[in-house]
């Protein structure tokens, strides 16, 4: 019997529905919208299509935002004052520096540059620390991403073996973080990586098998206990122009209980849970700035954080 396949379209579809209500409603209170500005530099062709795609789910979600593109010799401390510009401007609420910068510039730097209370990818430092604390503000996407599909699909976590393929700091490192997490992973938790001698036996033993490794089709039914869950996180483009995973999809669908497809899978939920987190920065920036009054109106009308 083949997997059930996770329909991430779906589940984000629905995600993004929900979130477009709580704006909506939001603005109305309030009277403005939450606002994501992306900085996108370069001409990078994979990272002009993400951006497109995020801005396009950002304004049928109704959030307002501002693409900012620089050319590609942006020096380091022209892209650093920009940042500062947007850290310092209260109408923005969310700040997502596009990756990957051009090789002249320090990526770090400027990730930990962005006002953590306006970093709504979770990549810096404090973020990532509250984050491994378990109080946490901003979760990287794509595992939030991950944690909300298995959720939505029934995929309990709690007492089970669940294997991470991958430690990036983008994915596998936070995604192991909230699978580990007391009260809403509880999962016994693994990483496997480049120094781990015979990953595939690890892999083996998992119940859920997370894989975040970065090499195209790499995992096939033989890395997967039978009827585990597999979700596959990668997404690379062969030469014929095809759109794979990190896992042999219709190898490895052959053995599991439930999978992610390549494309359609993670990457819908990726950009949903980049809104989530603008909302919430939105609903944070409120408080701060005495809204209280405000926050309790939101509340009334159903608009709580999730």
């Amino acid at each position: 019997m083949m997997a059930r396949v996770i329909d991430g379209k779906t589940h984000a579809a629905r995600e993004r529905a929900e979130l477009a209500q709580k704006v909506a409603t939001f603005r109305r209170v309030v009277g403005y919208a939450p606002r994501l500005d992306v900085v996108l530099v370069g001409d990078h062709p994979a990272s002009a299509v993400y951006v497109r795609n995020k801005e396009k789910a950002r304004e049928q979600a109704g959030m307002e935002g501002r693409v900012h593109r620089l050319p590609a010799e942006t020096a380091q401390h022209e892209l650093a004052a920009l940042v500062a510009d947007l850290n310092h401007d209260p109408n923005v609420h969310g700040i997502l520096v596009q990756l990957p910068l051009p090789a002249h510039l320090d990526a770090q730097a400027i990730l930990e540059a962005i006002d953590p209370r306006k970093d709504v990818d979770g990549f810096h430092p404090e973020n990532v620390g509250l984050l491994a604390l378990g109080r946490p503000r901003f979760v990287p996407c794509t595992p939030l991403g991950v944690m909300r599909l298995l959720k939505a699909e029934g995929i309990a976590t709690t007492g089970r073996e669940a294997v991470v393929l991958g430690r990036s700091a983008i994915v596998g490192l936070p995604m192991s973080l909230l699978l580990a997490a007391r009260g809403t992973g509880d999962a016994t938790t693994t990483i496997c990586h480049t120094a781990t001698p015979d990953p595939r036996a690890v892999a083996r033993r998992a119940d859920l098998l997370i894989v975040a490794m970065g090499r195209a089709e790499t995992v096939d039914a033989d890395w997967i206990k039978p009827g585990a869950v597999v979700i596959d996180v990668g997404i690379h483009k062969r030469d014929d122009g095809r759109l794979v995973g990190d896992v042999v999809f219709e190898s490895a669908a052959r053995v599991a209980t439930a999978i992610t497809p390549v494309p359609g899978g993670v990457g819908p939920m990726t950009i949903a849970m980049l809104l989530n987190n603008t909302y919430e920065a939105a609903r944070a920036a409120l408080a701060h700035s005495g809204g209280v009054g405000l926050l309790a109106s939101l509340s009334e009308e159903g608009c709580v954080s999730t």
